[in-house]
């Protein structure tokens, strides 16, 4: 799909196959759609005034050759009441509008519904509206046997038009760009197991680094790992025949010399619980559990079509946990490459495992900020559903840009508290800590065994086990938060 703005556009003399322009309710037209109207001596208005459509939120209108009006198609999108517009109603029109468009012949399509958006808000709209089409065109098909079977849509190209004259190209390379990195995350999350391992990751960041950009990756294997002291990365990798890799990404986008910002994926490719078996039941979906590590390489990929002029680490904690003779046991203790020493107590309890060597490890960059990602408890679920991801912290500056940004991007985060009260529940009689500190504040207590890591640095830790995919019949991943942490490093770049 191609992506551009165009400014300065007049309606009624768009060359498209369809122009796309917001109805408010009742019967209220858009700027864009009141041009289309006069010129096409009213034909608008005596549609709505059949009473089918009135602007209503989630509901649309095709109108056929109007005369005076270049375009073959104009769609009537809903918006809903104009004083409660918002950045998150234009997103739900788009996707009206892309989900309508997909099932045509339409190829062509210029949209004028960002025009609505507020001027303070018109570079988040634009971003926000490319992901938007493309979350709805997205599709998985790579194990399907009839792929040929299966129509493509025609859409080809889809122009952000606004008649005013205002420049919104850089905003919309960008999101289409995130797109992209959203793309990149949700193909390696709804991979099966049996593909996506850690080899498979380690080789899909090696080619992103062959990408004409500022960007190189190394390759820790087990063996130097082991020299490294991650026992806790370790504990986990061994119980499988798939052996875990490090994966670093250096992006050198800023400066020479500049403390680079860090993200740390949680890269599982598949999690079976290990000795502490989890159930039968749902747990194909522990294929989702490196979409932490996916949305590192995303953002990454983002940043590198962008080239935001920032420097950035990348590293991806990728492991298999499974049973075996080999694995680790409850009330097994390892040494962590900080030295501490920590009692497993749950071996389902494994991402916090690898994610403490890699926070370890990563502070040899002096990052100025670490955010890891990690689809790490389903406490987190419990606490805020599927909508919001969890966000604790050890530097309340840095909670607040990361907060922000997952605003700006529609991706929201909810800061949960993380005192030392919590830190109580880690206690263990035998080692430093236990891995698991009970039924309790489960989420809070994963975040506190992680901030023992993090001393050394300003941190952000993103619980996304409620957001990085969906169940059901629309079962996949979803790319989040792929939008936020590009949001940030955009923000972080400027």
């Amino acid at each position: 799909m191609n992506y551009q703005f165009q400014a300065e556009v007049q309606a009624a003399q768009a060359q498209a196959d369809c122009v796309v322009v917001g109805v408010y309710k009742p019967n209220e037209l858009s700027a864009a759609a009141q041009e289309l109207n006069t010129a096409s001596s009213g034909a608008i208005t005596e549609h709505l005034d059949l009473g089918d459509f009135s602007g209503d939120k989630q509901r649309f209108s095709m109108l056929y050759q109007l005369p005076g009006v270049a375009a073959k198609r104009i769609l009537l999108v809903g918006l809903g009441e104009r004083d409660k517009l918002n950045l998150d109603t234009l997103n739900q029109a788009t996707h009206m509008a892309a989900l309508t468009l997909k099932a045509t012949k339409v190829s062509q399509v210029v949209s004028f519904l960002t025009e609505e958006a507020a001027q303070a808000a018109a570079e988040n709209a634009v971003r926000q509206s490319v992901i938007a089409v493309a979350d709805t065109l997205y599709s998985y098909n790579d194990f399907k046997s009839n792929k040929e079977d299966i129509p493509a849509p025609s859409l080809e190209s889809w122009t952000f038009a606004h008649q005013t004259d205002t420049d919104l190209a850089a905003a919309t390379r960008q999101g289409a760009a995130i797109a992209e990195g959203m793309k990149l995350c949700r193909d390696l999350a709804n991979s099966p197991g049996n593909q996506c391992t850690p080899t498979f990751l380690a080789k899909t960041a090696l080619k992103l680094a062959h990408s004409p950009a500022n960007l190189e990756v190394e390759v820790l294997e087990e063996t130097h790992m082991a020299e490294l002291g991650m026992g806790s990365f370790l504990s986990v990798s061994k119980g499988s025949e798939e052996p875990g890799k490090m994966i670093i990404l250096h992006y050198k986008g800023g400066k020479e010399g500049e403390a680079p910002v860090a993200l740390v994926g949680k890269g599982i490719t598949f999690d079976t619980g290990g000795i502490s078996l989890k159930p039968g039941a749902a747990m194909d979906e522990m294929k989702f559990d490196m979409t932490g590590a996916a949305s590192v390489l995303g953002t990454l990929a983002a940043c590198v079509a962008m080239q935001l002029p920032i420097n950035i680490v990348g590293v991806l904690a990728a492991a298999e946990n499974m049973p075996s003779g080999k694995a680790s046991k409850p009330g097994d203790i390892v040494t962590s490459m900080a030295g501490k020493t920590i009692e497993i107590l749950n071996t389902d309890a494994e991402g916090r495992l690898v994610l403490c060597d890699a926070l370890t490890y990563v502070e040899r960059y002096q990052p100025s900020a670490v955010i890891d990602i990690a689809t790490l408890t389903g406490a987190c679920i419990t606490a805020l559903g599927h909508h919001t991801s969890g966000l604790l912290s050890n530097n309340d500056d840095l909670a607040d840009e990361v907060l922000a940004a997952g605003k700006q991007a529609n991706d929201e985060a909810w800061r949960l508290p993380m005192s030392d009260k919590y830190q109580e529940q880690l206690k263990s009689n035998f080692a430093d800590m236990a891995n698991i500190g009970g039924p309790p504040a489960g989420a809070i207590t994963a975040a506190c065994f992680l901030a023992r890591f993090t001393e050394g640095y300003p941190w952000v830790h993103l619980d996304i086990a409620g957001t990085a995919w969906k169940s059901g019949a629309a079962k996949g991943s979803t790319g989040r938060p792929v939008p936020l942490l590009c949001q940030w490093l955009i923000n972080r770049a400027q």
